[in-house]
């Protein structure tokens, strides 16, 4: 494993956005982790963020590609940490996009906001976490209207590696609909590898009964790719 994954892992913990527990999805399911990126609330946490998604996208996408769309709301401060980085760290300008939930009239008229999209352009999504691809049900629509745009990819936070709307998991289900390349910066196999009975700032986080809940949540719940 990378070690900028590794890192991220424990960024994830010491931000207290992946939790351990009892919790209730959106969908209903009773799960023992969850993953609430509502929870990096600083400069600094954005900036190291926007870090993890920058080497993310690069290895996955490249560089080769014009705007980074967050859809409104979490994709917002999404998109701009992750553009700062990739200018920062690789040195390529890639401009920033997300939409608005309702459209504006007066001033900076339309439904973007940030750069608009033109025709020819290449665009990567960038969301926090998908389960069932909802999202790009919505947002898909908002960027072909643009006109000649290729949505080349979607790069997530982490892949829960659970079912979507059937038995594969939401990010290979968005693949086959949609033609779209996917990846995320860590999924949950690599979360319990780098925790799983091993000491973090003196405590072990995911110790041999918490893993037993986990398996147990994906031999219901798992995808099966």
């Amino acid at each position: 494993m990378e070690n900028y994954k590794k890192e991220f892992i424990e960024f994830m913990v010491d931000c207290q956005v992946l939790k351990f527990g009892d919790f209730i999805t959106k969908s209903g399911r009773k799960t023992p982790f969850f993953v609430n990126t509502g929870f990096y609330r600083t400069g600094e946490q954005l900036r190291r963020l926007g870090g993890y998604y920058a080497e993310a996208i690069k290895g996955k996408f490249g560089l080769d590609f014009d705007v980074l769309f967050g859809p409104a709301y979490k994709g917002i401060p999404l998109s701009v940490a992750a553009s700062m980085a990739i200018s920062e760290k690789y040195g390529a300008d890639i401009r920033y996009c997300s939409n608005r939930k309702e459209v504006k009239d007066h001033g900076d008229k339309g439904i973007l906001l940030g750069s608009p999209i033109n025709d020819g352009d290449k665009v990567v999504i960038i969301e926090d976490v998908t389960t069932a691809g909802t999202s790009i049900e919505e947002t898909l629509p908002i960027i072909r209207a643009q006109g000649d745009v290729e949505t080349i990819g979607l790069v997530v936070s982490v892949d829960r590696m659970e079912r979507g709307q059937g038995e594969k998991s939401a990010l290979k289900e968005i693949e086959e609909k949609y033609g779209l390349k996917t990846t995320a910066i860590v999924t949950m196999a690599e979360v319990i590898e780098h925790l799983y009975n091993k000491e973090y700032k003196g405590k072990v986080i995911i110790d041999d009964r918490l893993k037993e809940s986990i398996d147990a949540y994906y031999k219901q719940y798992g995808a099966k790719n």
